[in-house]
């Protein structure tokens, strides 16, 4: 038997990572951003100065499934490459800015460290971008599958900088949510 892989099964390989991988990054998702209270649901979020380019409420949960589908994608790609060249570091990299991304939401809706927030999103636009150039030494499409989230992160950079610069007493504008909202 020749070790080769036909190309359909190359695609069956691939439909069964990203079986996994997309409703993993959604369900990863959905948990941190029901860790807090976020959004308009967050009455310390609603009590801040924000720039006038916020975007409306709606818009962040529908920004962040698409990121997430194209995430899982991404990831399934890169999973799916056996024996590529940068394979295990790339996912490496990858973990970690999902850490990170998670970590996030309870930072800055939860514990009110609009700073602390900043500077792990800031970390999380670097991390993107390095995963973003491993994965496309191994799969272009899959480094092109993290456009979008590479642009929503430098985008909420943006907000979040914005946002600790016009509200230095923000800690103080309400105590850090401590329940979560996952039960």
């Amino acid at each position: 038997m020749n070790g080769i892989a036909s190309k359909g099964q190359l695609r069956a390989s691939y439909l069964r990572w990203a079986v996994v991988t997309v409703p993993l990054m959604l369900l990863l998702g959905f948990a941190s951003g029901r860790s807090v209270p976020a959004g308009s649901d967050n009455g310390w979020y609603v009590a801040l100065a924000k720039p006038e380019l916020t975007p409306p409420g709606w818009m962040f949960p529908v920004a962040w499934t698409i990121i997430y589908i194209c995430q899982g994608l991404a990831l399934a790609m890169i999973l799916n490459a056996r024996g590529a060249r940068g394979r295990m570091g790339a996912v490496a990299l990858f973990a970690i800015g999902v850490v990170a991304a998670l970590i996030w939401m309870p930072l800055f809706f939860g514990a009110h460290r609009i700073f602390a927030a900043a500077v792990l999103i800031s970390a999380m636009v670097v991390v993107g971008i390095a995963t973003a150039f491993a994965f496309g030494r191994i799969r272009p499409v899959a480094a092109w599958l993290l456009v979008p989230y590479l642009v929503w992160i430098s985008f909420a950079t943006v907000l979040t900088w914005s946002i600790d610069q016009r509200n230095p007493d923000a800690e103080t504008v309400a105590p850090a949510a401590r329940s979560s909202q996952l039960l």
